[in-house]
């Protein structure tokens, strides 16, 4: 099967995430290996204070939350995890299927709110670089908001990305 033709799936849902179906459409009969990358709500958090180095990194103060509400503009956001799926074959060729599913809506702790799942022949082809890679260019790039709600009140959680004229 060429690369052109390996399967590709992304969407931006209110339903359940499903894993079995998830991996049902991105595996091939050559596919051996599936890395998947499962974000869930936190009922607790705590935010890490990066240092200069990794060993660096301190825990802050621990907060409660009581659910997250996701919100997304949906045509701009699968468009953009398309590009992350471009992004992700162009630097590990070997990769046979990639899914992208983000959840959006109030979701409670302990619920899984995004997948990110790619499979390859073996497990030795870059495949868990690549949905680490995954992951983090969707919270980079992909216009998902979120907003934190608590018993000591509510706010947006601000991401890094802020896009450029044209994009």
């Amino acid at each position: 099967m060429q690369p052109s033709n390996f399967p590709t799936f992304f969407s931006i849902t209110e339903s359940e995430l499903d894993l079995n179906d998830l991996l049902a459409k991105i595996t091939l009969p050559s596919t051996g290996a599936a890395a998947i990358f499962a974000g869930m709500v936190r009922g607790e958090t705590s935010r890490w204070r990066r240092g200069r180095h990794p060993a660096q990194a301190k825990r802050g103060e621990a907060h409660e939350t009581a659910f997250l509400e996701y919100e997304a503009y949906v045509p701009m956001a699968e468009a953009k995890m398309k590009q992350v799926a471009e992004e992700i074959r162009e630097r590990w060729p070997s990769i046979e299927g990639i899914a992208i599913v983000q959840r959006i809506g109030k979701l409670y702790p302990q619920t899984p709110t995004v997948l990110i799942a790619c499979t390859a022949a073996h497990r030795d082809t870059g495949v868990f670089d690549a949905a680490r890679y995954g992951i983090d260019r969707l919270k980079e790039i992909v216009p998902i908001w979120k907003k934190e709600v608590g018993p000591n009140g509510e706010f947006w959680v601000e991401g890094e990305y802020i896009p450029k004229p044209g994009e």
